[in-house]
């Protein structure tokens, strides 16, 4: 595996790789990685002859109220994953190279920026479509690979790059769970041993309120009635809607096509997101 830090080094890396005929997938990633990080390495492979994974804490995703130093970072950990996962090329910007001095382009996406974690987290997504948008132009990947787990950006991030027309496919990748349903995070690290036992609550939830809405029950209601359930079991929730998958627009029946139940909630410190399928 070859490891760049330069936008000349990943150039010259890039260009031997189309040199010799092979497709290009990208796994975008902030690091701190886990077997969900890995199942996207592995889903990027198949559909392509040679996979780069980036990791970059982006600044940018990061609003004022946020502690961008407190994000994990462990780069020989992480770089060691990488080799055992069949990595061919790990990118590692420092700050300074991905947005050099004087940079003054931001992507503002509307749409399915609107509301949820866009709300929670004001200009979130303008760091994240910005920097995909860079990450994606500097490899050249045909192929990116994202997590379900993160559906708000994985609708944010197909948006931006079918309306910029950069030609890359964005492949999502189901969401990667632990045992007992939790949803891998580079942030679950932070639960204490207490909330980390009980954060399977969460999911519990979500999957007894899908299950249903499916059924017939009114949305409404059950979500009114397992959110009170998660402030009983000490969560503070930020939302539990019923959305429609692409556009994130909240739902009050079910309807053809793709949904999605969302769900947001504080354990102690740490914020836990996840998302899963109705019907």
């Amino acid at each position: 595996m070859e490891t760049c830090r330069t936008l000349e080094g990943l150039r010259a890396a890039t260009a031997k790789l189309r040199a010799e005929g092979r497709r290009i997938a990208l796994v975008p990633t902030m690091g701190a990685l886990h077997d969900g990080h890995i199942a996207l390495v592995a889903a990027a492979r198949e559909h392509a002859d040679a996979v780069i994974t980036s990791i970059f804490v982006n600044p940018l995703q990061f609003n004022p109220n946020e502690d961008l130093s407190r994000y994990p970072r462990d780069e020989q950990g992480d770089l060691a994953k990488l080799r055992a996962a069949g990595c061919d090329i790990a990118w590692l910007p420092e700050v300074k190279v991905m947005y050099p001095p004087g940079a003054a382009t931001v992507i503002d996406v509307a749409g399915p920026t609107a509301g949820w974690e866009g709300d929670a987290r004001p200009g979130h997504f303008r760091g994240v479509a910005t920097v995909c948008a860079k990450l994606f132009l500097q490899t050249g990947a045909e192929v990116a690979a994202f997590g379900e787990k993160d559906w708000q950006q994985l609708q944010v991030v197909t948006r931006m790059a079918a309306d910029l027309d950069i030609p890359i496919r964005i492949l999502p990748v189901p969401t990667v769970r632990e045992a007992d349903g939790i949803a891998m995070s580079s942030r679950n690290r932070f639960l204490t041993d207490a909330e980390r036992a009980h954060a399977p609550r969460l999911i519990e939830a979500m999957r007894r309120a899908a299950e249903a809405i499916a059924t017939g029950a009114p949305v409404a209601a059950t979500l009114a009635a397992e959110t009170e359930t998660l402030k009983a079991q000490g969560f503070e929730p930020d939302y539990l809607a019923l959305i429609d998958g692409p556009t994130l627009k909240p739902l009050q029946a079910i309807k053809p096509g793709p949904m999605r139940l969302i769900a947001a909630a504080r354990l102690g410190s740490i914020r836990l997101l996840d998302n899963i399928p109705v019907g």
